[in-house]
């Protein structure tokens, strides 16, 4: 994943001023927050968060259903691989 190096932040500037994190994520999007100099959290708005979260409820129900069907119909599916 590429990071903007805009919204690098380190986790003891967090402690002493999280205004700061919260300008970079109205800034870039999100702010990641690096703990002994490597990425190790996000801070993203709300609403990006739900709709994360959203998207990954779908791949994951998009995911369980088609190993169901592949589950239901796998001979079909080699029959038709030969």
């Amino acid at each position: 994943m590429n990071v903007n190096i805009k919204s690098l932040i380190s986790i003891s500037e967090i402690n002493n001023n999280f205004s700061k994190a919260t300008s970079i994520v109205d800034k870039e999007g999100l702010a990641v927050i690096l703990k002994n100099n490597k990425p190790k959290f996000v801070v993203l708005s709300y609403e990006d968060y739900e709709l994360l979260s959203t998207k990954l409820q779908r791949s994951q129900l998009i995911n369980e259903s088609a190993d169901r069907i592949i589950d239901e119909n796998l001979d079909a599916f080699l029959e038709l691989a030969k």
